[in-house]
């Protein structure tokens, strides 16, 4: 049996979506506070959200290219446990977070992760995503996993089109601590489906321990 692949559902907009997730067994729920997202959230909706979860699930607030003052207002005020960094920051910018972090990272021909892993070692994980010109994430494509060396030195979160079709697949190619999903359990943007997430905890469930 392999290790465990924790599960991040991210772009919570809704509790009923947030405890149908909890109750489902997911480790992790992502609140966007990046206003152009279509999963954009407030923080003062996030903390409703987030004062109804029970113990022991993880929050992780997704911010692209804001200021620190923002980032510690937000941080503040909603009580997420983890920053997502989802933009363009340098390490410098990361290292101000008021809570652990993880840095993003879009993936490109010629992408060396372990380079980047090197910039970034404040981050207690760095998240794989699919490059797209105009979007930061949610871009619902997935990126040539191939790309990553199988062997890494540190945790990986896999981000990018995943769903319940593919999710199997990638757990056994790439081994990530963790993986990412977005749209992969929507019926639409902000609006996760319960059948859709049911479906994807259980291929990660299924296939770790089949592998």
């Amino acid at each position: 049996m392999m290790a465990r692949t924790r599960v991040k559902i991210c772009g919570i907009t809704r509790l009923a979506d947030a405890l149908a997730a909890v109750d489902l067994g997911v480790d992790a729920l992502g609140f966007v506070f990046y206003p152009p997202s279509p999963r954009g959230i407030t923080p003062r909706a996030a903390r409703e959200i987030i004062r109804h979860l029970p113990p022991f699930v993880a929050t992780t607030g997704l911010f692209v290219n804001e200021d620190a003052a923002t980032i510690a207002a937000v941080v503040a005020e909603t009580g997420v446990d983890v920053v997502q960094f989802h933009g363009a920051e340098l390490p410098r910018n990361c290292a101000s977070s008021p809570r652990p972090y993880i840095k993003a990272l879009q993936v490109i021909p010629g992408f060396d992760c372990e380079a980047e892993a090197r910039r970034y070692t404040g981050a207690r994980a760095l998240l794989m995503d699919t490059f797209h010109p105009q979007l930061a994430g949610g871009s619902g494509q997935r990126f040539d996993w191939s790309l990553l060396p199988a062997a890494r030195s540190f945790p990986l979160i896999l981000a990018g089109g995943l769903c319940a079709e593919n999710v199997a697949e990638a757990i056994l190619t790439l081994r990530p601590y963790a993986v990412d999903v977005s749209g992969g359990v929507e019926s639409d943007k902000g609006i996760k489906d319960v059948a859709k997430m049911r479906d994807f905890i259980a291929e990660v469930t299924r296939v770790e321990h089949h592998a």
